[in-house]
């Protein structure tokens, strides 16, 4: 037999912002490979499932992409409903194009179920619009994270300093470089800037400051997945959730 591989958004964390088509997907899937950071009420959800963990953290053990790609195609030869879930959006910065090339070339069914992203859950968790009228037309999607074994570039950088409003994925343990990055660029050191973190979760977390200070935002927050935000758009948010960088930096490394 062959089965239909489905990419799934689980979406930014919350269980009830999964979409409807999500939800009955897991609901009938045979397997689920799912990301290290989807929601365990998420997870409840496939019922009848298999559950397989093959999840990516960043500096952290990983599995393979090229193993997930296989992996995808011998569970679409041995299940009619595979689902590969993935957080957020399945379409940005989700891999999603080499696991629908695999599934392709092996000649099994693919199809996306997108998925709310954690740039828009971030926005909405410091209620502060990615695109407020009169201050932000354009926004950058960005990372500077790069594949296992490529060489890094600042091409990242040059979307994000021309954009008004800059959403960095991956980008807590690269603050400094950030910071630098777009400062080398021309945007100015006092742009307000937020972190935010586990957004959607219940326990969501936002620290503010300016571009400037963006390493320290990064020292200040914990363990949960964060997002960068970093433009005039934010300025209100930021302004609302600027605390004391010294005193945070200090409670974070205790």
């Amino acid at each position: 037999m062959t089965g239909t591989v489905y990419l799934v958004g689980a979406g930014p964390g919350a269980a009830d912002l999964l979409t409807l088509r999500a939800a009955r997907l897991l609901a009938a899937a045979d397997i689920v490979l799912h990301d290290a950071l989807v929601d365990p009420e998420t997870l409840a959800m496939a019922v009848n499932a298999r559950l397989l963990n093959v999840g990516k953290r960043a500096h952290r053990p990983s599995t393979d992409q090229s193993f997930i790609n296989r992996l995808l195609v011998r569970s679409a030869q041995r299940h009619k409903i595979v689902v590969r879930l993935k957080g957020g959006d399945p379409m940005l910065f989700g891999r999603a194009q080499e696991e629908i090339e695999a599934c392709r070339a092996a000649n099994v069914p693919v199809e996306v179920v997108p998925g709310v992203s954690a740039g828009f859950a971030a926005a909405a968790e410091i209620m502060a619009s990615l695109t407020h009228r009169k201050v932000a037309r354009s926004v950058a999607f960005v990372t500077p994270a790069v594949a296992k074994g490529l060489d890094g570039d600042e091409a990242w950088a040059n979307a994000a300093a021309a954009a008004d409003s800059a959403v960095v994925y991956m980008g807590k343990r690269e603050a400094a470089r950030v910071r630098d990055a777009l400062i080398a660029r021309g945007v100015p050191a006092t742009r307000p800037a937020v972190l935010v973190e586990s957004a959607s979760l219940g326990n969501g977390r936002a620290l503010g400051g300016v571009l400037a200070e963006l390493d320290q935002l990064a020292d200040a927050a914990g363990d949960g997945p964060a997002l960068l935000l970093i433009g005039d758009a934010f300025a209100r948010a930021a302004a609302e959730h600027r605390l004391n960088l010294e005193t945070e930096t200090k409670a974070a490394a205790s």
